[in-house]
Parts: structure tokens; sequence; C-alpha cells
């Protein structure tokens, strides 16, 4: 008996037991590689900039809209949207980063929807400092006031005027088509 339960603890002595579970096979997943413009240039790569605007309106909407719930789902002041658009971009950013997806690189995060479980995202590093530059340059090019008028008109709008604009980073190319549908954007 005291044999038993040490091969039990130790795992060893009892391999090939009738009904032992059939050992699991090892699974490896690479970290996603990285060019040297993904590791080191401080702009966000032509690649992966569609996926970055998608991240950058879906924190935008999430911030502004807890703001307006905080004042009863009222409109908020010039002053305070302006701010709650200051915080939304200079944000930590640490829960995006890089994934590799059927041998594409992929950046995801909240709001994103190309998710794989089992694969490993590259996080922190230069990604953080480029959606916070990105953020600020996507605001600041199309002005507060249209970003937040955007935002009243709902999440589609808002990634309209930042991401699929005629210079918008999901744009393609098809300046003043419409936008793709939702499971074709994810493919660009």
């Amino acid at each position: 008996l005291l044999w038993l339960v040490l091969s039990l603890l130790t795992g060893t002595g009892g391999e090939g037991m009738c009904g032992d579970p059939p050992a699991a096979p090892a699974r490896s997943i690479p970290a996603p590689r990285l060019s040297a413009e993904e590791q080191l240039s401080p702009h966000m790569p032509e690649s992966l900039r569609c996926d970055a605007c998608h991240a950058i309106a879906f924190q935008i909407e999430e911030q502004l809209s807890r703001a307006e719930g905080k004042v009863g789902k009222k409109v908020l002041s010039e002053s305070d949207y302006m701010e709650v658009l200051e915080r939304s971009c200079s944000q930590g950013w640490e829960s995006y980063g890089v994934q590799e997806l059927d041998g594409q690189k992929r950046l995801a995060g909240p709001g994103l929807s190309m998710q794989e479980p089992m694969s490993v995202m590259v996080t922190g590093g230069p990604w953080p400092g480029r959606l916070s530059k990105m953020c600020h340059g996507a605001v600041g090019e199309r002005g507060e006031a249209q970003v937040y008028g955007a935002h009243r008109r709902g999440p589609a709008a808002l990634r309209e005027l930042l991401c699929h604009g005629d210079k918008g980073p999901c744009a393609g190319g098809k300046a003043g088509g419409p936008a793709p549908p939702k499971a074709l954007q994810n493919e660009l």
C-alpha cells in the first residue's frame, strides 16, 4: 500500500497501468516574431494601424460613456469631454499587445474581436506609447468637438470618423466607399 501511495504522489512506478489517462501532448506556442520596425519604431506599424484605431475608438467610447453615466447620461460640457478625451489617450494602454494569428500579426486587447486564446501576446514595450501617440494624433486631427459628436451618434459613427474615413487607417484605398461589414474589417 505504501508503494502505491508513493507512486501516486511521485508519479513513478505506475506508468502504463490500466486506467491511466493518456499523456497530454506537449504544445509549444511561439511568441510573434517582430520585425525591426515593430520592435523599435516610435510609430504604429502600418499593418497594425487599423486594429490600433479600433482599440482607440473603443477606449474613447468607454471613457465618454462612463463620464456621461456619472452625470445621468446628459451631454458633457466642452471642458468635460475634452478632459475625458485627454485622459482616454493618456491612459496606460498596458492591456494591448500583439498576437500572431494564422501567420499574421494582429493587435489584441479590449474592444478588438480577433483574440486567440491559445497564443502568446506580447504586451508592454513600444505598444502603449504607440497607442497613446496615435490616439492623441487622431483626436487632434479630427478635433475634440467632432470626436464627441460622433460618440453621441454611437460607436459605429465614432469608428467611422476615426478609422474608416478617406484618410483613416482602415480605409484601405476605398476612399468614399462604405465601410466593409464587421466580418470583413478584421481581414483587412
